[in-house]
């Protein structure tokens, strides 16, 4: 694939835009909402990260990752116009169907907001064919807030409730959102009631493990909550063993899950 279009989100986060170099396969390309793709540098290995666009605009694809190693050192080091590898799309995806009618509150923190990003966009291309939709955001300061041109967008539409925060002592100055973390925030700030609405939850372990539990405080049941386990992956193909829970392969049998699924494995999760 060729990077279209980079977009530097924080000091160590980039957003890359791509495109098929193969015409055909520019074509006939598509994917759906919570999939996940392989991206390479070559030279320097893999990554696995979710589709962080919509499957309703098909002129590209985009993805966002933070450099924390090897290859996404060697993927940081890309320009516009360079030829990286891509291989997808994997995964299941977010039942969007299931979704249709229902009142969606998006629970995301940091970097785990691209994988909500493609529903996100997803549902407002289709907004007339869902409720009211929420989306609570949180990072760790101002700073490490990713996709800021589009919090703005979200913030400025009528139909859209956005909630962003940033953990005590992130904030700065001149920040207009809540101080606090996703949970506490979520709980106590925000508040949201459960009556036909299904809660999409999106960040690292602890932050799942302590929005589920407050979720549950509000009268939200199992049955109403999912989420994705992007970061357990790691070849996609569930041949290196690095994303099974017990009998379970993250990258065969999710990346999304229910919460009720997630109840039923081991407790190493």
């Amino acid at each position: 694939m060729t990077i279209n279009k980079v977009i530097q989100e924080t000091r160590d986060i980039k957003t890359f835009q791509l495109v098929f170099q193969d015409e055909a396969m520019r074509e006939k390309f598509s994917f759906k909402a919570g999939q996940f793709a392989e991206y390479s540098a070559f030279g320097s290995g893999e990554s696995t990260f979710c589709i962080a666009s919509s499957p309703t605009r098909k002129d590209h694809i985009e993805c966002c990752f933070r450099k924390v190693g090897k290859n996404t050192a060697g993927l940081f080091s890309l320009s516009e116009g360079d030829t990286m590898g891509f291989r997808g799309p994997y995964g299941n995806v977010f039942p969007l169907e299931k979704l249709k009618g229902k009142n969606l509150m998006f629970i995301g923190g940091g970097i785990a907001l691209p994988p909500l990003r493609s529903l996100i966009w997803n549902v407002l291309d289709l907004r007339d064919q869902f409720g009211d939709v929420s989306i609570v955001y949180g990072a760790r300061s101002v700073e490490d807030l990713v996709y800021k041109r589009e919090i703005e967008d979200w913030e400025s539409r009528s139909d859209v409730t956005l909630v962003k925060t940033v953990d005590p002592g992130g904030e700065t100055p001149q920040w207009d959102g809540h101080v606090g973390f996703v949970p506490t925030v979520l709980e106590k700030e925000f508040a949201p009631r459960p009556d036909n609405t299904i809660a999409i939850v999106c960040g690292p372990p602890i932050m799942i493990k302590f929005t589920f539990e407050a979720l549950d405080r509000l009268g939200f049941k199992p049955e109403q909550m999912i989420t994705t386990l992007e970061n357990r992956m790691k070849c996609g193909l569930g041949k290196c063993g690095r994303c099974n829970i017990g009998s379970t392969y993250v990258c065969l049998d999710g990346p999304v899950f229910w919460a009720k699924e997630l109840a039923e494995l081991p407790q190493e999760f």
